[in-house]
Order: C-alpha cells, then structure tokens, then sequence
C-alpha cells in the first residue's frame, strides 16, 4: 500500500480510536492500474451494526468492501492508498499478515459459490481444515453451529455428505455464510449476497443478516434501495468513486442532505 502525504499522516494520527467503530477507512483511494476506482474515502463502520453501501453500478461499491479485508490488492495492477483501521490499527501497515486479516474479515460474494466437488459438510470445515485450527468432534461442533447461526442446519443435517451444489441458490448462499462464520469472523462483508436469488431466498437471506449483527459487524453491497432501508442501519452512498453522503439508514432515505442522494435513491438515475 503506497504511503499517505505527511499532512495526511499527521491528521490519520491525530485521531482518536473510536472503540465503538470497528472499521474506519481515512482517506482510502483504490485504483485499477492507472484507473482510480475509489476517491479519498472516510467511512466508520459501527460495531454490530449493519452498513449498506449503495451506488449505480461501477460507483466503487465492491473495490471498497475488497479494501476492507485486502482482497482488492490480490488483483494485478491494483493498488491502495490511506488507511483501513479494524480495532484502532491500520490493516495495510508492512508488518500486518493479510491472510490473517481475511480471516477476521471475512467475505461472501454475489453468487453462491460453495466447492463443486465438496459435500455441504466439508465447505463449511474447509476453511478450518486448511488452517488446522479444528479436528475431529470439535469440527463436527464447529459445522453444526455455523449451519444452525446460518439458519441452514434443520434444512441440511440428513444430507450433509451431499454436494454443496446439490441443494437450491438460496441455500448455497447460506451454506457460503456458514462457510465464512465458521471461522468465527469479527465482521462479514457481503457483496450484493441476494442479486442472483428468488424473492423467497432473499427474504431468508436479509432475515439472517440482521439477526447476525447480534454478534458480527456486517457490511454489505446492494443495488436494492429496498434491501438496504430494510436490514441496514447505517448507509453510505457512493457515486463515481466518491463517498456523496452517510448516515443513519433512515435519514439518508427519508431525509438526504446531498440533492445527488435524493435523485439516486427515488430512482432518477441508476
């Protein structure tokens, strides 16, 4: 990650941690090669708490969620600058492992994507498999209770030796977020999670992301207004890489400061 200007320096360390905040991003900038995708960003992510984060396709929604866990810099060409703090501490600093950040952070992507060639038991264990971290009756443990926080295990538990592709889009979106809690995430980033599922699956889907803020911090992506004055608290606006307007949900539906916001959100443009 490329260093800040001293003045930025200077004002990044003047800060005080917010203990509240899980994340903060401060004066975040992203770019595809020479293509800048996201503008000096400052955004606080509340501890559990859901933030939405909305915009027309291609405003920098997505590269701004993949720069919150470091995915954004696994693709060539891609580079940072700024900062991204989880707990107070900046996650590009030299020494922090990334790996280990997208084990805290973790993501669920846009289509449901569990292993083909995996049965539903294993894509859940497959994380904790790979990091050696659980074995034996302890993972059978793990796997149940991310099914069950999932609210997939009473639809699963006889057929748990099947593929994770056997069973219909709205549950393999669960089976992906039983995946990503059973490594026990501080926050879940989801990226536009329902755009590709039935009215039915989505419903079941936007249930469970406000019942996981109980014990996550949940951002998620989406292009539904609905979805995101539904399960949201906080909302953030983006527009051409830009950061027009934040809030609490409600006020940035019912009553947007930023003239932009009101044009997006009451479907004048998208």
């Amino acid at each position: 990650m490329t260093s800040m200007n001293s003045t930025q320096d200077k004002a990044v360390n003047q800060q005080p941690i917010d203990l509240d905040m899980k994340m903060q991003s401060i004066g975040l900038n992203a770019w595809f090669g020479a293509k800048q995708v996201l503008k000096d960003i400052n955004l606080n992510v509340k501890t559990n708490a859901i933030t939405a984060i909305i915009g027309p396709s291609g405003c920098g929604k997505s590269a701004f969620i993949r720069c919150l866990n470091r995915m954004h810099e696994l693709v060539s060409g891609a580079k940072t600058s700024g900062q991204v703090l989880l707990d107070g501490k900046n996650i590009y600093e030299k020494q922090v492992d990334p790996v280990q950040i997208r084990r805290r952070v973790g993501m669920v992507f846009q289509k449901p994507n569990p292993f083909p060639t995996m049965s539903i038991y294993d894509n859940v264990a497959a994380g904790l498999r790979l990091t050696g971290t659980k074995k034996g009756k302890n993972l059978d443990e793990v796997v149940k209770r991310s099914l069950e926080q999932a609210t997939l295990w009473a639809e699963v538990k006889e057929d748990l030796k099947k593929p994770g592709t056997s069973i219909s889009g709205g549950q393999q979106q669960r089976l992906c977020i039983a995946r990503a809690i059973a490594l026990q995430p501080e926050v879940i980033l989801m990226d536009e999670p329902c755009s590709a599922l039935d009215p039915i699956a989505t419903a079941k889907i936007e249930k469970l992301v406000v019942e996981l803020k109980r014990d996550y911090t949940v951002v998620i992506v989406t292009h539904n207004m609905q979805q995101a004055s539904r399960v949201s608290d906080y909302t953030a606006f983006l527009y051409l890489g830009a950061l027009v307007e934040f809030g609490a949900t409600k006020d940035i539906f019912e009553y947007p400061k930023n003239p932009l916001t009101e044009k997006y959100i009451t479907g004048e443009f998208g």
